[in-house]
């Protein structure tokens, strides 16, 4: 599994990455902007990520915005479905506005932080099996 971790603060970007990194290839980057270069690059040489991990809270783009324009980006390039790639939303806080706009937005699941190993396991089970987290599901925030 490629995987790109996008968060701004340093120790949960490298504890993501950690983590990612058992999985197969990980790339991480610092801000939102860098996200999308990254991931234009990856369609572009034909090796797309399979996972993103996205911190909501950043500087000058945030990842509700990243997560927007990848799914534009998708839609302009005819990428649908089970071939666009999956996207972990990272919180630091259990916002429900922001969580509720990122499932809408499109994402696949969320996370909030603090996390660990077995969380990130736990929700890369529920979207390999294809369970798309919904607005329905959000009793607990």
């Amino acid at each position: 599994m490629k995987t790109l971790v996008v968060d701004d603060e340093l120790v949960s970007r490298k504890k993501m990455q950690k983590i990612m990194v058992n999985f197969g290839e990980c790339e991480e980057v610092e801000s939102g902007s860098a996200a999308i270069t990254a991931f234009k690059k990856a369609l572009q040489n034909r090796t797309p990520f399979d996972l993103i991990t996205l911190d909501i809270a950043m500087p000058e783009m945030d990842g509700i915005e990243v997560l927007f324009e990848i799914r534009e980006i998708e839609d302009q390039k005819n990428i649908t479905g089970g071939k666009q790639v999956k996207i972990l939303m990272v919180t630091s806080h259990s916002d429900r506005d922001n969580i509720i706009t990122s499932i809408q937005a499109g994402c696949n699941d969320y996370i909030v932080k603090p996390f660990d190993r077995e969380m990130v396991i736990e929700k890369l089970e529920n979207i390999k099996s294809g369970k798309r987290i919904s607005v329905t599901d959000m009793e607990d925030i």
